[in-house]
This record gives structure tokens, sequence and C-alpha cells, in this order.
């Protein structure tokens, strides 16, 4: 019996859609931010690569990896420091969306760390599920 035959609960769910969201929500506001919104400078600003390693767990998080789910829970820690010294430094409309990307951020480590604890408790239920490394 494999990982897919078992039916996936409605919170294991429900986290890995929080987490997926929130990501691709964290992606599209920084480009956003950095290109049109409010940028550092006129006409769109170079931190708008500041997305780039956002973009490589995103493939982890839909093919539902563990590890990745892991690491990026981690990672975000990076753009939670970076929101919250904007968040307080910077005038009102890039202010608001530093506020947004904190946000944003604390969601995905929610959804992130409830995805793992739910996958681990459910498999230590389940002993015939199959391990869950990458």
């Amino acid at each position: 019996m494999t990982a897919a035959d078992h039916p996936v609960s409605s919170p294991v769910r429900l986290s890995r859609l929080l987490a997926v969201g929130s990501l691709l929500g964290l992606i599209a506001l920084g480009l956003a931010w950095e290109l049109w919104l409010a940028p550092l400078r006129p006409g769109g600003s170079w931190l708008a690569l500041k997305v780039l390693p956002l973009c490589l767990p995103l493939a982890g998080l839909l093919k539902n990896r563990m590890y990745t789910y892991r690491w990026v829970s981690l990672l975000i820690w990076l753009y939670f420091i970076e929101g919250v010294v904007r968040a307080t430094s910077e005038p009102a409309p890039g202010a608001w969306l530093a506020a947004l990307e904190v946000l944003l951020c604390l969601t995905l480590f929610a959804g992130c760390t409830l995805h793992v604890r739910l996958r681990l408790k459910a498999a230590k239920a389940d002993p015939d599920t199959e391990p869950l490394t990458p």
C-alpha cells in the first residue's frame, strides 16, 4: 500500500493550501511591491529578485515533500525580518506592504509547521504508511 492509497485528512489538506497559498502570495507581493506599488527607485527595483529563493520551494510544496515544508519554515524568517525592518522604517505605502509581508510570513510558517505536525501524527497512527522522508 502506497502513500497515494491513503486518504488525506481535511486538516492536512487545509494546512497544505495555507502554505502554498501564502507562498504564492509572498511571491506576488514581492514582485508587485518592488516593480510597481512602492519600488525603491522609480520604474522598478532590482530588489524584485528577492522572490527567486521563494520560487525554489514551490515545486516541493506542490509535490507535498515533507523536507521542503521543513526547510521553508526556516527560510521564511529572513523575509519576516525584512518585513519587520521595512514596516518600521519606510513611509506609508511601503510600510503597509511590509506589514502584509510579515502577515504572509507568519501564515506560511503556521501552514508549514501545522502540515508537518499533522503528517507526522498521521504516520504514527498508521504504521502501514511509507516513511515521510523526501
